[in-house]
């Protein structure tokens, strides 16, 4: 299981890493210093759980949930690890797995990893597939409604075809729309709604930020742990993030 560390002290982060990899059950892929680093690496690793200390600098533990929803990211499994009692009502508000007390105890680190376990598993479990005409198609979504996009660059609004748009993205609740020639904003609200909007053969969620133009990526990119980066055919040739479930499927799809 893949896992982000974030904790303003030093030594409480080492020992949180030393005891996470002692167990042989997890892979520590990043580690923050504070909140706006822990929300940064969780939007880049896509991590399958991450241990937040609750009072950090700038951004607290609960502050990074908070944001995460905010922009529109679906959090990892939440793990709290705090000096302090007090604050695990709001901790399990925010539907926090659970909420471990410093000095933290290896019995019960260990009891948090077998749910997290159970947990990840479940949400990578899938219904059997059914017949579909693209691998790619992530669910047997309607046919898309929309024939044309609204781009807005500017003062300017585009309207181009979606088999121009290369990839979408969101940062901070906004969607933006890269095509070939040009790029701008999405009256869209989510990820989601973009997403059921277009042809579930043609459009991929290579990453819970990012929803891609399968006829548009140059190259696939070997990256980070076993996982992938897009090359895209922007002019910019971004490199979009795959992430872990999404790179297992790519292997699958591609014989990787």
């Amino acid at each position: 299981m893949s896992v982000v560390i974030a904790d303003d002290e030093q030594l409480a982060r080492q020992e949180l890493r030393f005891l996470l990899e002692a167990t042989g059950e997890v892979e520590v892929v990043g580690v923050a210093t504070n909140g706006l680093e822990a929300v940064d690496l969780i939007e880049r690793l896509d991590p399958a759980i991450a241990f937040l200390d609750i009072q950090m600098p700038g951004l607290d533990g609960l502050g990074v949930v908070r944001r995460l929803r905010d922009n529109q990211i679906e959090p990892p499994h939440i793990v709290f690890s705090t000096a302090f009692e007090q604050f695990a009502v709001e901790a399990f508000k925010l539907e926090a797995m659970d909420y471990l007390l410093k000095p933290i105890d290896r019995e019960r680190l260990a009891a948090t990893l077998a749910r997290a376990r159970r947990a990840v598993a479940d949400r990578l479990t899938e219904p059997p597939p059914s017949p579909a005409p693209s691998a790619f198609a992530q669910t047997a979504a309607q046919r898309p409604a929309f024939t044309k996009l609204l781009l807005r660059a500017g003062a300017r609004n585009l309207v181009i075809g979606p088999e121009e748009l290369v990839y979408a993205t969101i940062a901070n609740g906004i969607i933006t729309l890269v095509a070939a020639q040009c790029e701008g904003q999405s009256n869209f609200r989510t990820i989601e709604e973009l997403q059921a909007a277009l042809d579930p053969d043609m459009f991929w969620r290579a990453h819970r930020s990012f929803l891609v133009n399968i006829n548009r990526i140059r190259e696939v990119v070997p990256w980070f742990k076993s996982t992938y980066q897009l090359r895209m055919d922007d002019k910019k040739s971004s490199e979009i993030p795959v992430s872990r479930l999404q790179s297992r499927r790519l292997r699958e799809m591609l014989n990787l």
